[in-house]
């Protein structure tokens, strides 16, 4: 993991058309995106095949212009290649697919999927005694409506997950929420839980850096409700 100066994301971003109905995604996810790659894990266009990498998993599939412009701002990616994406010849499609793509872990969009399988890869690395690396999935706090998600929440705090990561993204898209709020719904299954504006990228370093010794993490990062 190296720290550099930002790039423009939001020019990179625009050079990619054709899904407008999704821009917001990408304008929600993107600071997220951004302090995980460049402050918190530890991979690299050199390491996407070694196995004691940091696994970063997208369940927030659909529209992923903000993940592959990070992706190009990390020499995962030419940025050139942003300019046809969806195209026929493009390996960059409106969902992001594992086998196409460089360091992309889970072919994703079909959503509320991706925590039961940042749970399952966790349990992988236990198998293989690899016991420094983290991973981290990203989903949308619509996303736990899905019934997956329950079971995979229970699992990891049974399991003491300490390596687990959740950043939900919380832009009120959620049709019922839930009773004390999705921190609560973490924190009964024995989570460890932080809530900080989704912008900020030093509070997001702070939250997903601090130890959470024995206890997976959710960390809620709040943005903009009209920013689905």
């Amino acid at each position: 993991m190296t720290t550099t100066t930002e790039p423009d994301l939001s020019a990179l971003i625009a050079r990619m058309t054709g899904d407008e109905k999704h821009s917001a995604a990408a304008r929600s996810t993107v600071d997220v995106l951004w302090a995980l790659y460049d402050r918190v894990l530890d991979i690299s266009p050199e390491k996407v095949h070694d196995p004691r990498r940091d696994r970063f998993l997208l369940s927030k599939g659909h529209g992923p212009m903000a993940y592959y412009a990070v992706l190009a701002a990390k020499g995962f990616l030419d940025p050139d290649e942003l300019d046809d994406w969806t195209s026929v010849g493009s390996r960059l499609g409106m969902h992001p697919d594992r086998m196409r793509v460089p360091g992309v872990e889970i072919s994703s969009g079909s959503l509320g999927h991706g925590l039961a399988l940042a749970v399952g890869t966790v349990f992988g690395l236990r198998a293989q005694r690899i016991t420094d690396a983290k991973v981290v999935v990203l989903v949308g706090d619509a996303e736990l409506d899905e019934g997956s998600n329950a079971e995979a929440i229970a699992l990891a705090g049974r399991a003491a997950m300490d390596r687990l990561t959740a950043v939900v993204i919380d832009n009120s898209s959620a049709t019922h929420g839930w009773p004390g709020g999705i921190e609560r719904r973490f924190a009964v299954e024995g989570w460890a839980t932080r809530r900080v504006d989704g912008r900020d990228h030093d509070a997001l370093y702070d939250a997903l850096t601090t130890p959470h010794p024995a206890q997976p993490l959710c960390v809620v990062a709040v943005v903009e409700p009209k920013e689905r």
